[in-house]
């Protein structure tokens, strides 16, 4: 069986510094560290991770609470870009990934609880907040390092990665305002969830600052999913007072309504003008092509890993929240001049 003391002696060094190129020791020369690395490749050793763990107290292995239920994280492809950026920076740190999900609150505070008491990772991300959130009670009380992507009310100084969500909703709504529409509803997401809050107040901002009426019957909750666009549009269609525009809480949902407009027979732009958020890769593939805010889903992910390390390795964080910048990306589904709406 081959041990660190072979590597060592093959590689002209000490054990302790081949231990400190499997941890990546900032100390150890790159010539090194090739010259350690290449000789493990040969003889095609792996470190015992256990071990080490017993030795360093660390696992190197970041915990992550999915939000659920999982069945629907996955008919999203915002958390499909969110994970790539997680991953692909906790992977060049040499951390794994271990994933968690439950079907309740309770049971989500127990999964956590389990990975903390157990010691079973190193640190936490939560993807996603409600608005009064046990978990981030939980991780604060016991001191745990936890990062959370999303925003807190109740726990306004937990290290949080987001967007300006109300903003990213104030400069969409605005969009629409901008090309002559007065009659402006919003698809949003489940009330508990501090997103689906702050774009309702975002929407509502740039409607109040325009001076324009924001219908109650212009505004529906649902779930991130397809299936709650396609309703929400049924719904609208059938008031005799319809909205021309249609800002919409995701990509995914907006996907729902475009369907659900289009069997019923209504045109986009021409009939209601659409803008979304997240402007996932299928957004300009869309029939038409999805208006859609960019959140920067890839960087928030990578920013939270990065917000993360620090954490475990004891740096102080100079800036909370940390905030992704947003940008909107025109597309077809919005730019129909001056609302000329067969719905006026």
């Amino acid at each position: 069986m081959i041990t660190i003391k072979d590597i060592a002696k093959l590689a002209g060094v000490s054990p302790s510094t081949v231990s400190r190129v499997i941890s990546n020791h900032p100390r150890i020369s790159t010539e090194t560290s090739l010259k350690v690395k290449q000789i493990m490749k040969e003889l095609n050793y792996h470190p015992n991770i256990m071990a080490k763990s017993l030795v360093s107290k660390t696992t190197q292995t970041l915990g992550i609470m999915l939000p659920r239920p999982a069945e629907e994280l996955f008919q999203n492809y915002f958390f499909g870009e969110l994970l790539r950026g997680i991953i692909t920076l906790a992977t060049r740190n040499n951390y794994e990934l271990l994933l968690t999900t439950e079907t309740s609150s309770d049971d989500e505070l127990h999964a956590i609880s389990r990975l903390v008491h157990g010691r079973r990772v190193d640190g936490i991300l939560l993807l996603g907040s409600k608005r009064d959130d046990p978990i981030i009670s939980f991780l604060e009380e016991e001191a745990f390092p936890f990062v959370l992507i999303g925003r807190s009310e109740a726990h306004p100084n937990a290290p949080m990665v987001d967007n300006d969500n109300v903003q990213t909703a104030y400069d969409a709504t605005q969009h629409l305002i901008a090309q002559g529409h007065t009659r402006i509803g919003f698809v949003s997401g489940p009330p508990e969830i501090t997103l689906s809050h702050d774009r309702m107040r975002g929407y509502q901002k740039a409607l109040a600052e325009a001076e324009l009426h924001a219908n109650r019957d212009w505004i529906v909750e649902g779930e991130f999913l397809q299936e709650s666009g396609f309703r929400a549009m049924s719904l609208f269609m059938s008031l005799p007072d319809r909205p021309t525009a249609i800002v919409v809480i995701d990509d995914n949902v907006a996907f729902g309504v475009l369907r659900a407009l289009a069997e019923l027979g209504y045109q986009v732009p021409e009939d209601i003008s659409v803008v979304s958020f997240n402007n996932i890769a299928l957004s300009e593939l869309a029939s038409p092509p999805l208006s859609s805010i960019d959140i920067g889903t890839y960087q928030l992910g990578y920013t939270a890993v990065q917000v993360l390390l620090k954490i475990i390795s004891g740096e102080p964080q100079t800036h909370n929240p940390v905030i992704i910048p947003h940008r909107l990306i025109v597309r077809e589904s919005s730019l129909y001049s001056k609302a000329k709406s067969s719905l006026s």
